[in-house]
Parts: C-alpha cells; sequence; structure tokens
C-alpha cells in the first residue's frame, strides 16, 4: 500500500513539474533568450514579438545586468539596443541607465518603463539583475508592462531572473530565488555553447526543478495562447537527470 502510495505522488509529482508553464501578470507576453541580444539574427523573433503588440511600440533596453561590469560596457549595451531597434524601425526606443538599486527608485526611469510596451533586459550577472531589481518601483513596472499586454524580453542573465531558481554561477556551484514567472523551473541560456561538463554539473544540481535549456539566437516566448519558441535553435527540458523533449518552431504547445 505504501509503496503504492508513494509512486502515485512520484507520478504526480513528475507531471506536475513537467508542466512548464508561465505566471504572468496580466495578459503580456514573456520573451526568454538564450544568447544574440541586439544582432542581426535576433530580428526574426523582435519582429514576430513586435507584431503582437496593438499599440504604438514603445521600447525601453535595460542594461541593469551589466552594471557591476563599468561605464564602458553598460554605454555598449544601451548602444546597441537603440541601434537594433532603430534598426528595425520602431521610432520610439530608448536606454535607461538604470545600473544601481537606488536607480530602480528614481522616479524619471519609473516613470519611463511605465510607458513603455516593450522592456528588454540585456545581459550580464544575473545575481546583480535580481538584487538591483527586487522589491522596487522599477520592478513593479516592468510587471505592469505585462499586466497591460505588452512585452517583457530578457537575453541570458535577463531570462534567467525569470525562473523559480537561478544558477548563482556558470559552474552550478548553487542557486538563489529567482521571480518565479517560469514555475518549477530554472532557465539555462547559452545551452548550445555551455561545455557538457558543466552542463551536467548544473543538471545534477538541479534535479528537483525543471531544467529549461534555450540555446543562442532562439526564444521561448509564453503568450496568452500559449508558449512557442522562435529563432535559430532549440529549447530542451530535463527532468530528475533526464532529457525530455526538444522543442523547435512548431507553433504552440
Amino acid at each position: 500500500m505504501r509503496q503504492h502510495l508513494a509512486l502515485l505522488l512520484n507520478l504526480w509529482f513528475t507531471e506536475y513539474m513537467l508542466d512548464l508553464k508561465a505566471n504572468l501578470p496580466g495578459k503580456g507576453i514573456l520573451a526568454l533568450v538564450g544568447a544574440g541580444e541586439y544582432l542581426p539574427e535576433m530580428e526574426v523573433v523582435d519582429t514576430y514579438l513586435l507584431h503582437l503588440l496593438t499599440e504604438p511600440v514603445r521600447v525601453v533596453c535595460l542594461p541593469t545586468a551589466a552594471g557591476s561590469e563599468g561605464q564602458k560596457r553598460v554605454q555598449y549595451w544601451m548602444d546597441k539596443g537603440v541601434e537594433h531597434f532603430q534598426r528595425m524601425g520602431v521610432k520610439q526606443v530608448q536606454a535607461l541607465p538604470l545600473t544601481h538599486r537606488n536607480h530602480a527608485f528614481h522616479a524619471p526611469f519609473v516613470e519611463q518603463l511605465q510607458q513603455a510596451n516593450f522592456v528588454y533586459l540585456s545581459g550580464g550577472k544575473p545575481a546583480y539583475l535580481y538584487q538591483t531589481l527586487v522589491n522596487t518601483p522599477a520592478w513593479d513596472a516592468i510587471q505592469g508592462v505585462l499586466q497591460k499586454g505588452g512585452v517583457v524580453a530578457g537575453c541570458s542573465a535577463g531570462a534567467m531572473i525569470f525562473g523559480e531558481r537561478v544558477l548563482a554561477s556558470p559552474a552550478g556551484t548553487g542557486t538563489f530565488q529567482g521571480f518565479g514567472f517560469v514555475q518549477n523551473a530554472c532557465i539555462i541560456p547559452h545551452y548550445d555553447e555551455i561545455p557538457r561538463l558543466m552542463l551536467e554539473s548544473a543538471a545534477a544540481l538541479l534535479h528537483r526543478w525543471l531544467f529549461v535549456g534555450i540555446e543562442g539566437f532562439t526564444a521561448l516566448i509564453f503568450t496568452p495562447q500559449g508558449r512557442c519558441v522562435r529563432g535559430k535553435g532549440k529549447v530542451e527540458l530535463r527532468f530528475a537527470g533526464e532529457r525530455l523533449p526538444r522543442f523547435e518552431q512548431d507553433g504552440f504547445w
């Protein structure tokens, strides 16, 4: 009897964990990108996201995850973001130098985020990004974009923070609590670039969580209609050390 009950509980837990879903505030769109933000290869993905908006596009690019890497690097990401969306024909695009926690309380920055309907979080350090934004008016404004039906996109570190758990280092030496929009999951960007041994180490550490590997130039997108993959690569799921199906541009699933 106990063995039967244990088996049923294990099956229920496994099915629960494998149900990849996002708990988003409102009817917005969340795009998680493996790598390659603002490069020409990502134009097809960002064009798809822009076409999901029903109002004139107002993009804000945030280099926050690179805030500990110096002003030159921050400016690089700001310039890349503005140039990328301008090249795609977006007329209202700006980058905010929101690089420290006190900036996340800065009223002009918060107001500009509140007016946006497309926010893009570029890469850097996930722990720094999370600690800068958590429990701030800026983060409330980013959630407000989703509540209004807008798009929030994150690449690399900008994608990782939306999982329930976040790897603290590329070597897979620990995790910390993320924002939890993608439930029961840990987001692994650069999936096609990570050495095999590092992947296995991370998979072992995350055996109780759904491991979501996203390749470069690829986005896992959550919309009110479901989930889909756009871009050049694949998304692979793992759970309890087992590889699960890999998803490509196969529509919604």
